[in-house]
């Protein structure tokens, strides 16, 4: 069934059914004040962490309650409802609703017995608290009274488990106040003293453009005993009853009323933020022109379409236009910017950075904000140990050159992450190599950024020493050990078992640092890099290709994993398509791999992680046997490897392949099979429930995905084939063959590139004809030189 659709023309998706199969959600703010929004108004927000900086509640695993509630009464004749479907819910025979969200901002739309409301929600651009702005219409013909209740439910304590299990004391530090127009919550008032006398836990819930005629601070008194969200005893009697939170559950909910002419429309403002009297007293004064609203919202619109609109595209998929235009690309900035922290599946609990998520995250926006990734990267250098490993766990408050490590019991009691994984910082190399390769900075390799435990190291030395992290850490069959873990997390093959994953990103970063080397004419160590990277091949090529596919690895007692004798998970995706990534496979041994690919683990919902799913022959190490069969790594569907498979497909010039495992996993190819797929159909989620599940093509964990950064590059650079290097950009499209035109629209080193691609013949992949501003080129390759302010470019396929 369809919930919604795509207006690509404001960037929205637009929910026309407010009764999804789950919460749909949308991300206000960031984590300096971060706001989750579903569709039925559900949701949460925190100042700087969702675990220790949460200011209101919300009950997790699909419940959706409490959130931004709005209500209505019809002061004429009793009835009430709210500006969205939940929680009062109303018959939608007769109750109108659409939900837009939008980039940064969702806007919810009603109408019921011929009143019409639209309920926005925000975080300024730049602002720690967020902003509702409500207009009411009358569209009858006749005068109505209507009351409004804002309402949010606030936490008593900022950890949101305490708050919600330490019950002997957390009930008992909070008290509300009310102030002219905002209800003020304190937290252990008597002792949580700033310098200049206030309360540094204090919360506001404000309203501006009508007056507050009544109020509630105390939960129960407003919604009354033995009630719930969708039947306030304050809004069923028509007025609060200007009960104060004295050791109970403290709560905003402030009481309008509005007389409405025929064909008027009203506002009221709410604001909501963690800031005591006198800043949200200014903060309220602020919105006295409610005008400001508007500005506001075209101030984000502005900033995040101005992002997006660094690359535009357009072909015959309008899903594929969907995700690339706004909502892939949408997501990578969330994803980016929140990492793991919070959504409606991660409590907040994850209180920092992984470093192999972050760093491949950053792969995901360097083509729209160059800089903005490389702030990131500076960051996760700073990171990384100078015995060249990462951090597991990043912490929020991440102190570089002053930190403990995975060596110093210290880190692993604060982090929970009791040792290095060998992938972490081997992810460093495909996001600088594009880094550069975007902006054609050369001069980023001599930038100077300290190590996390001490030191510090030309970008160049980081990465050498990456290189030396994983030569140092080798198992018995000279591959490098898989360690704590080696990006699967569910797959341990012992401190010193080897990972044929991690050995082909090894292979693939000695490339790159190759290359930055020739950059650097370092002979020496391109020597080096050259001997080494020859004995790892021949290793790789020896040990683990069977014919028909590359092994998934060798514990450390000599067991093969993922061999195809073996009866149980004998076929694993990630050996196969960074095989193709990394270079080292030969031709034949790239087409019978993929080809191995597409007839074991391929689904009509995308590729599994690994088939058969383990059940009776899991090894020691094996955690997916936890999980269900076709779920999670246990030969689930697992997202976040469909964009590598998508960019392996892409690398061999398989246009008609890779579109099909671009179309199988796409959010927005499932937008009319959303009872199936049950997730947004805007957004990726973590993993896909596969064919040994009774609900095979359900999806879950939305949002914060690593999957957003590797499907938009697996796009990018493979669909599209948009490959940039330090000097120029090569333009390499696989796209299927049906498709005969498309256009790409690029920012491209402070240069606009307008690409026309024809493809006359039907063709997957090739260039016969290459243009730029009229002139022929031998291949399809623009040097950086030749770029003019405006560049028109063609292609022939």
């Amino acid at each position: 069934m369809n919930y919604g659709y795509f207006d690509e023309t404001n960037k929205e998706y637009v929910i026309t059914r407010p009764d999804t199969p789950a919460p749909w959600a949308n991300y206000l703010g960031s984590p300096e004040y971060g706001a989750i929004i579903s569709n039925n108004a559900g949701g949460y927000s925190f100042v700087k962490s969702g675990a220790n900086g949460r200011i209101t509640r919300y009950i997790f695993n699909s419940e959706d309650k409490p959130g931004r509630y709005i209500y209505l009464r019809d002061n004429d004749n009793g009835d009430y409802w709210s500006a969205s479907w939940q929680p009062v819910g109303k018959d939608l025979a007769v109750y109108k609703n659409e939900c837009h969200h939008g980039t940064a901002y969702t806007n919810i739309k009603a109408e019921y017995k011929d009143i019409e409301t639209e309920a926005l929600y925000y975080v300024p651009l730049n602002k720690t608290y967020e902003v509702w702005r409500l207009k009411v219409t009358n569209s009858s013909d006749k005068v109505r009274n209507i009351s409004t209740f804002g309402f949010i439910e606030f936490t008593n304590e900022n950890n949101y488990e305490n708050d919600q299990v330490n019950l002997q004391y957390t009930l008992f530090i909070t008290r509300t106040y009310f102030k002219e127009n905002k209800i003020l919550q304190t937290i252990n008032e008597n002792t949580g003293k700033n310098a200049d006398g206030t309360n540094f836990r204090e919360r506001f819930f404000g309203c501006v453009g009508a007056p507050v005629v009544s109020y509630n601070g105390d939960k129960d008194s407003f919604l009354g005993r033995y009630r719930s969200y969708g039947n306030p005893k304050a809004v069923e009697e028509g007025k609060c009853d200007n009960v104060l939170n004295y050791n109970s559950n403290g709560c905003g909910a402030l009481h309008s009323v509005l007389e409405l002419q025929p064909g008027e429309t009203k506002e009221i403002v709410y604001v909501l933020g963690q800031y005591n009297d006198e800043q949200s007293s200014e903060i309220l004064d602020s919105y006295s022109d409610l005008s400001i609203v508007e500005k506001e919202l075209a101030q984000l619109k502005g900033y995040w379409h101005g992002k997006l609109g660094n690359l535009q595209i357009n072909t015959p998929s309008k899903e594929f236009n969907s995700m690339i235009n706004t909502w892939n690309a949408y997501q990578c900035f969330i994803t980016f910017i929140w990492s793991r922290a919070a959504s409606f599946i991660y409590c907040g609990l994850r209180n920092g950075y992984g470093y192999r998520d972050t760093v491949q995250d950053i792969q995901g926006i360097i083509h729209l904000d160059p800089d903005m990734a490389a702030e990131k990267i500076r960051f996760m250098l700073s990171a990384q140990v100078d015995n060249g490993g990462g951090l597991p766990l990043v912490k929020f408050n991440h102190n570089a050159g002053k930190e403990d490590t995975p060596d110093d019991m210290s880190y692993v009691q604060a982090t929970g992450h009791p040792a290095y994984r060998a992938d972490d910082a081997l992810w460093l190399f495909p996001t600088i190599l594009k880094y550069i390769a975007e902006t054609g900075n050369k001069a980023f390799l001599d930038e100077v950024v300290l190590y996390a435990n001490g030191g510090e190291g030309s970008v160049y030395d980081h990465l050498q020493r990456a290189i030396r992290f994983s030569m140092e850490r080798m198992g018995d069959h000279n591959m490098p050990a898989g360690l704590h873990a080696d990006w699967n997390d569910c797959l341990r093959l012992g401190k010193k078992g080897e990972s044929t994953f991690v050995a082909l990103q090894l292979y693939y970063a000695m490339t790159i640092l190759r290359g930055f080397a020739e950059v650097k004419g370092d002979a020496e160590y391109i020597g080096y890099l050259n001997k080494v990277q020859e004995e790892l091949g021949n290793t790789i090529q020896t040990i683990c290709w069977e014919g028909d596919r590359y092994i998934r690895g060798i514990k450390e007692d000599g067991q093969v994993i993922g061999s195809k004798k073996d009866p149980e998970a004998n076929m694993w995706l990630n050996p196969q398509s960074w095989a193709v990534i990394s270079g080292l496979a030969t031709k034949e041994q790239a087409e019978t791999a993929l080809e191995s690919v597409h007839r074991e683990l391929n689904t009509p919902y995308g590729v599994r992680v690994m088939a058969p799913s383990y059940v009776d022959h899991a090894f020691d190490g094996a955690l997916a046997i936890l999980f269900n069969p076709s779920t999670k790594e246990n030969g689930g569907i697992f997202s976040q490897p469909q964009g590598w498979i998508i960019l392996a497909e892409a690398l061999m010039g398989h246009g008609n392949r890779a579109f099909e495992y671009f179309m199988e996993s796409s959010p927005a190819a499932q937008n009319d099979n959303a009872d199936t797929r049950i997730l947004e159909p805007y957004v990726h989620g973590q993993f896909t429930e596969a064919t040994e599940s009774p609900f095979e093509g359900r999806s879950h964990v939305h949002w914060l995905t690593g999957t957003a950064s590797t499907v938009m590059v697996g796009c990018v650079e493979g669909i599209l084939g948009m490959r940039p290097d330090a000097d120029g950009l090569l333009v390499a499209p696989s796209i299927p063959s049906d498709w005969k035109e498309m256009t790409i629209n690029k920012k491209f080193r402070g240069k606009d590139l307008q690409i026309l691609v024809k493809n006359p013949d039907g063709a997957q992949s090739g260039c016969k004809e290459f243009y730029i501003n009229g002139e022929k080129l031998d291949r399809n390759y623009i040097p950086a030189n030749k770029l003019k302010d405006n560049n028109e470019v063609v292609l022939i396929m």
